[in-house]
């Protein structure tokens, strides 16, 4: 339960802490008092979005704090467990708000995010407002809340698996139909292509090596003629190896009269001869290595220019053309053998269509049944409310397969007919005002009891009722809240003597400053609460008398 509420700098508010109790707490005040602020800062604390003109004028940030008292069996701990923060008692929600929109999250001081503060505030209170009420008018949200009511959420999550599936396996079958049908109008294109490259037959890295080919190819006369010229001019005139041997023996002759001089010539000689004699046979290896074929030549060029012709017309790198037979000879392949694909695809989307629609009648009539369980227990509500002739109806339809989708195949819809023997027909054209806030009573009690929030709060649930009816909402109320903590914001006298404990809201000048304020009603104070409720501005002891009948009543 919400056990205490500590408020700073927000709005009206400077300094505020509440400390709640159990059973039905209820706060009343003027209109403009400033009952909504103290929603505002409580939703603040759940995580709701930051909305920096909640800080107090003047002031630089606010803060709200939310003490909650709850059993170690609540499943709130769980989450905190499983996202490593430290869940000790009592769990304290801490929100602080900046004056330009910056805002701070913790649980038991530890920092989190307000979109994990928000999933931890949604296990511990439930709102019920205006807000609520208009979602519970709305058609397009009563699936989910009869959902809520029967716990299918993981039923809801496992269709919409399937439902994932059967949209992939559906998306393939339709891409792979395209592409065959389009690979048939391309055929007879695809099929020469395929053709032309596949005699081409493109390999890795050809235009290199045929570029480096044609190069050799194209020079090997010039090379071959320089290489003659090197050779001419080592052998004219008897060759420069016969004049090195002439100038050795020259050497040789004086060789024993240098007193060992010339041996570095001589040596010298020796040195140059070897290396005539292999220079002359590294031209001679050359020569003979050089391909001299101009048929070989032109057959290089022939395959080159082929290549690069193919690559033009493709708009593509030579490099690129066996990928490209590869590409175009696939989607041949694709036309020839599509039949079979198609067939494999085809079955893989309707054994996922199958699976979807089996699990999805399944949570049909899982639906059904508690769809028949709510109906039941909102009937319940609605004799202490004085609604004991209406009829409650919570309408579960197949949807035709092209409105299928994530949450089953079912549309949900709550009818109501408030008349014996009369028509069912959708809240908000059936009802009367009052009958509508009766109807919308009861059905929050049902859902609020399936839920996990051990803390209810309803925002004037009474709007639209008064007297014997008024009493009977108050009843209800007091009920509800011996199992659940329940906090109800009201303008009724009748709701408000229903109460176990009283606060009451006001709004007050501190010097230049407006100011609101919370205060606890001892037994005298909330009689004469709701006397003023009862008689306005003037208090009579007939008020006073009435406000203690209902209080005693």
């Amino acid at each position: 339960m919400l056990e205490k509420l500590s408020i700073r700098n927000i709005v009206l508010i400077d300094k505020l802490d509440i400390a709640f109790e159990k059973g039905l707490c209820v706060l009343t005040g003027e209109t403009g008092a400033g009952k909504s602020i103290l929603l505002d800062s409580l939703a603040l604390a759940l995580g709701v979005r930051a909305d920096a003109g909640l800080v107090r004028a003047g002031e630089e940030q606010g803060s709200v704090t939310a003490t909650f008292n709850l059993p170690r069996v609540h499943p709130v701990f769980d989450l905190l467990q499983d996202i490593d923060v430290e869940s000790g008692e009592p769990l304290i929600l801490r929100r602080t708000l900046t004056s330009d929109g910056r805002s701070r999250a913790s649980i038991n001081d530890q920092a989190v995010s307000a979109g994990l503060l928000r999933s931890v505030g949604e296990l511990l209170v439930e709102i019920h407002g205006q807000n609520a009420e208009r979602g519970l008018l709305d058609a397009r949200g009563h699936r989910t809340l009869l959902d809520q009511y029967g716990r299918l959420e993981p039923e809801v999550a496992a269709i919409g698996g399937l439902f994932n599936d059967l949209q992939a396996a559906e998306k393939k079958l339709n891409d792979a139909l395209r592409d065959v049908e389009q690979a048939r109008i391309d055929e007879e294109y695809l099929r020469h292509v395929v053709e032309e490259l596949t005699e081409l037959a493109p390999q890795e890295d050809e235009e290199e090596a045929l570029a480096v080919a044609r190069s050799n190819l194209m020079h090997a006369e010039k090379i071959a003629e320089a290489l003659r010229d090197a050779e001419k001019a080592l052998s004219d005139n008897g060759g420069v190896e016969n004049r090195i041997r002439t100038a050795t023996r020259a050497v040789e002759r004086v060789i024993e009269k240098a007193a060992g001089k010339l041996d570095p010539v001589l040596e010298s000689l020796e040195r140059a001869a070897i290396e005539m004699a292999e220079a002359q046979s590294v031209i001679n290896s050359v020569s003979g290595d050089l391909e001299m074929d101009p048929a070989g030549l032109e057959a290089v060029e022939e395959r080159l220019f082929a290549l690069r012709a193919a690559a033009r017309k493709h708009k593509c790198e030579v490099a690129d053309l066996p990928r490209l037979l590869e590409s175009f000879a696939a989607r041949l392949l694709a036309v020839e053998e599509g039949d079979r694909e198609i067939g494999v695809l085809r079955a893989a989307a309707a054994a996922a269509r199958e699976r979807y629609a089996a699990a999805a009648a399944a949570l049909g009539e899982k639906r059904r049944t508690a769809a028949a369980q709510m109906d039941r227990a909102v009937m319940e509500e609605l004799e202490p409310l004085k609604l004991g002739a209406a009829r409650f109806t919570t309408e579960v339809a197949d949807l035709p397969p092209e409105n299928w989708g994530a949450s089953g195949m079912n549309k949900v819809a709550f009818l109501v007919a408030t008349n014996p023997g009369s028509s069912a027909g959708p809240l908000i054209k059936i009802a009367s005002g009052g009958e509508l806030s009766r109807f919308m009573l009861a059905l929050k009690v049902v859902l609020a009891r399936s839920g996990s929030a051990p803390t209810l709060i309803f925002d004037e649930v009474d709007r639209g009722v008064g007297g014997a009816t008024a009493d009977a909402v108050g009843e209800r109320l007091r009920r509800l809240a011996e199992d659940l903590q329940v906090l109800v914001v009201t303008h009724s006298p009748q709701v408000a003597a229903a109460g176990e404990a009283h606060w009451n809201i006001r709004k007050s000048e501190v010097g230049a400053a407006t100011v609101t304020s919370v205060d606890r009603l001892d037994p005298a104070a909330r009689t004469e609460e709701i006397a003023r409720m009862l008689s306005g501005a003037s208090i009579t002891e007939e008020a006073r008398a009435a406000a203690l009948s209902l209080i005693e009543g």
